[in-house]
């Protein structure tokens, strides 16, 4: 294919990626208003997003199955039919608990959108030529990364709009892409079954089972009950039982949903792991970005986007540089190396943060994180994709995905669970050295507070113990980004494939 047809067949998968991101970030600066009025606290902060990652991550293998099965651009139109409905039941949802079953529909289909946009580039590009589209998948990451949090802001602190728009907005991006799809995306060819296809659904849902076990222990052991508890053996021994289950069923089943076979490849088990430990930083200390601004800064929610600048751009133009050079080049284990060092650095840098840091001093880490992220997130797909055959290539690229995004997900409620512990011992210290009482329930049952209705005197403590509890977040995930670069030491570079592989069974269009 001609580089104007690659893009062409991948414009609409550009924009469903676009819209699957949008998901996330358009909220991140929205929830302090949006759990404001709905009268949640710190526990539902986490669980609006890890809701959506937790069922991103439980159907991210998959839809990677399924596109190694049956036609990958009806997978993708489905994910993002799945993208619009709850993207609408989310808009109307009037309590927290109705917010998060509607964000774990959306995980879904945005775990569709993500998955089968990398797949459908590998189906199409061999993994030489590659990089320089990479790139471009890293460019509108950043834009939609960039793009929802602003509009989020905008969309919040504009009245006649509401936060309900928040998750409205990408509903004509979704269609337009599933339009877009439908015109200009025409894979080759996908191997011939002759047998039933069978979806290993107990797996995903043994998986999903310790996962879920595990978020609920973290975000409630300390606070609840004790770490040392009946509880905590009940959770973790619970976790652990599924997790040897979901091993067992894996060995027999006829398609698995993530087969086992494939972590005989060095790097495809390097990769994974390198995945898991950068999904715990990268998820869990950028979410809590925007509660920094907003609660230790006193921004808005438009401003709170507006200074996330840096990392952003960082991430925007490290990503396009790095897929042209690999293309270029045919290099991809020098990025991933310097990429984590930058994460761990970043990480810690920002691990000093305090209410009053100057902004000078939050923007420079910011952007060397951003920078980290832009070099790794693609070229972990980029080495997987071009170490197994082409008939694992779906199960595979989702295999990367399905471990960053477990790791996001314990790392969102684990982070978290220590922001709420951090910032309950801060601002009880603060109170207790200024001599006052907290006084109503501004500052009472854990809710997220809102700064524009406590008394003058409470919010330069409220704003302290918010920065000191962020600055604490980051700090805890900047040794996940140094394991992860020390496991990338241990990837071996293989020369990137200059031809497509061909299939190794009959083909038909899909």
């Amino acid at each position: 294919m001609s580089h104007r047809k690659v893009l062409e067949a991948l414009s609409g998968l550009l924009l469903g990626l676009f819209v699957a991101v949008l998901s996330s970030t358009v909220v991140s600066n929205a929830l302090p208003r949006i759990l404001t009025d709905l009268h949640g606290g710190e526990s539902a902060y986490t669980w609006v997003i890890t809701a959506a990652l937790l069922s991103l991550t439980a159907s991210t293998p998959i839809w990677g199955k399924l596109s190694d099965l049956v036609s990958k651009k009806v997978l993708v139109q489905a994910a993002l039919v799945i993208y619009i409905g709850s993207s609408a039941l989310a808009g109307l949802s009037q309590n927290v608990g109705e917010l998060i079953a509607c964000r774990v529909l959306q995980g879904v289909g945005a775990g569709g959108v993500t998955a089968l946009a990398q797949i459908c580039l590998a189906a199409m590009v061999p993994p030489r030529e590659r990089g320089r589209y990479s790139g471009y998948f890293g460019a509108v990451f950043a834009l939609a990364t960039l793009g929802g949090p602003l509009i989020g802001g905008v969309i919040v602190d504009t009245d006649w709009l509401g936060w309900r728009w928040c998750f409205y907005v990408g509903i004509p991006f979704a269609l337009v892409a599933i339009a877009v799809l439908q015109r200009t995306l025409d894979l080759p060819a996908a191997p011939a079954r002759t047998t039933r296809t069978r979806i290993d659904y107990l797996g995903a849902l043994l998986v999903t089972g310790a996962v879920s076990l595990l978020m609920i222990w973290i975000s409630l052991a300390g606070r609840t009950y004790p770490w040392l508890s009946w509880q905590t053996a009940a959770m973790v021994g619970g976790a652990a039982v599924l997790a040897a289950l979901f091993l067992a069923v894996e060995r027999r089943a006829a398609e698995p949903v993530i087969p086992l076979g494939l972590f005989r490849h060095r790097t495809v088990a390097l990769a994974a792991v390198a995945s898991a430990l950068v999904g715990v930083g990268m998820y869990g200390a950028t979410t809590f970005l925007s509660q920094y601004f907003q609660l230790a800064r006193e921004k808005s929610p438009t401003m709170a986007g507006l200074l996330t600048l840096p990392m952003i751009l960082g991430l925007a133009l490290s990503s396009t540089v790095a897929g042209r050079l690999i293309t270029r080049y045919g290099k991809w284990k020098a990025y991933l190396v310097a990429g984590t060092a930058l994460m761990a650095l970043g990480f810690a840098l920002l691990g000093t943060l305090r209410d009053d840091t100057p902004y000078p001093l939050i923007a420079v880490p910011m952007a060397v994180t951003g920078i980290g992220l832009g070099l790794t997130l693609q070229n972990l797909v980029l080495a997987v994709q071009n170490t197994v055959p082409r008939h694992e290539l779906g199960a595979a690229s989702s295999a990367v995905a399905f471990f960053r995004t477990l790791g996001g997900a314990i790392g969102v409620s684990a982070l978290g669970a220590l922001l709420s512990d951090r910032v309950g011992r801060y601002l009880a210290e603060n109170l207790a050295a200024a001599h006052v009482a907290p006084g109503g329930s501004a500052l009472g049952g854990g809710e997220i507070p809102d700064l524009g209705a406590l008394p003058a005197p409470f919010v330069p403590l409220v704003t302290d113990a918010f920065g000191h509890g962020v600055g604490m977040v980051f700090l805890m995930a900047a040794p996940f980004a140094l394991l992860a670069f020390l496991v990338v030491l241990f990837i071996r570079e293989a020369p990137l494939k200059t031809v497509q592989e061909a299939a190794a069974a009959p083909l038909v269009r899909t």
